[in-house]
C-alpha cells in the first residue's frame, strides 16, 4: 500500500505539466518551512509520499521493500504503518527546522520518503546490529556499524549545506527519520526485549 501510495504521486508528478498541476503538486505535495508559515502542516505528511524523479523513487522504495518486510513481520502491520508516518513526519520536521534554523533558506522544499526510510533503517539497525548491509549499495558492513556511517555522511552533509555548499539532499530529513528510529528502539522495542530476556 505504502508503495502504490508513493507510485501514484509519482505519476501525478509526471502528468502535472500535461494538465498544468505543477502548483497543485508544489502546494500539496512539497514541504518546507514557508510552507509551515502559511499554515500548509499537512504536507509535513503528503511530502513523505511524494517523488518527482524516477532515481529518487526507486532507491526509495527499493530500499523500503529491502527493510520493511523484516519489520513489518515483527511489529505487526499497524505498529509498522504508525511507525513510518511518524518516521516520515520526524523527517520533514527535521528538514523544515535545519532549513529554517540552520541553512536559513526558509523556501526550501523537500519532498520524499527518504525521512521514513532513514526511520527504518535506523531501527533495524538498533534491533539487528551484527547483520550485515551493503553500505552505498556494495560495501558490506554490520547494521550497526551502517547506521553509524550513515548518520556521519548526513551530518557532515548538513554542515556543508550550512556552510554555503552541498548537494542538494535532505540531509535533516534524513536525520530527523533517524533519530526517530533511534528513539523508538530505546524507548520501545528494547523495554521489551529486556521484559522478554
Amino acid at each position: 500500500m505504502i508503495i502504490l501510495l508513493n507510485v501514484i504521486v509519482f505519476l501525478m508528478w509526471t502528468l502535472a505539466p500535461a494538465f498544468s498541476l505543477q502548483e497543485f503538486m508544489v502546494t500539496h505535495f512539497l514541504t518546507s518551512p514557508l510552507h509551515m508559515e502559511e499554515g500548509a502542516y499537512w504536507t509535513l505528511l503528503t511530502s513523505v509520499f511524494s517523488h518527482n524523479m524516477f532515481f529518487h523513487i526507486l532507491i526509495n522504495m527499493f530500499v523500503l521493500n529491502s527493510f520493511g518486510p523484516v519489520l513489518l513481520y515483527v511489529m505487526g502491520k499497524t505498529r509498522f504503518l504508525i511507525f513510518y508516518l511518524v518516521a516520515g513526519l520526524a523527517g520533514s520536521i527535521g528538514h523544515c527546522m535545519t532549513a529554517y534554523y540552520f541553512i536559513g533558506d526558509p523556501q526550501s522544499m523537500a519532498l520524499g520518503a527518504s525521512g521514513a526510510i532513514a526511520g527504518l533503517i535506523a531501527l533495524f539497525s538498533f534491533m539487528y546490529p551484527k547483520q550485515i548491509l551493503l553500505l552505498m549499495g556494495f560495501i558490506p558492513v554490520p547494521a550497526f556499524l551502517g547506521i553509524v556511517a550513515i548518520i556521519g555522511i548526513d551530518v557532515w552533509g548538513l554542515m556543508t549545506q550550512i556552510q554555503g555548499g552541498g548537494l542538494p539532499i535532505g540531509h535533516g530529513a534524513h536525520l530527523g527519520g533517524a533519530f526517530l528510529g533511534i528513539l523508538y528502539y530505546f524507548l520501545v522495542i528494547r523495554p521489551k526485549m529486556k521484559r522478554y530476556a
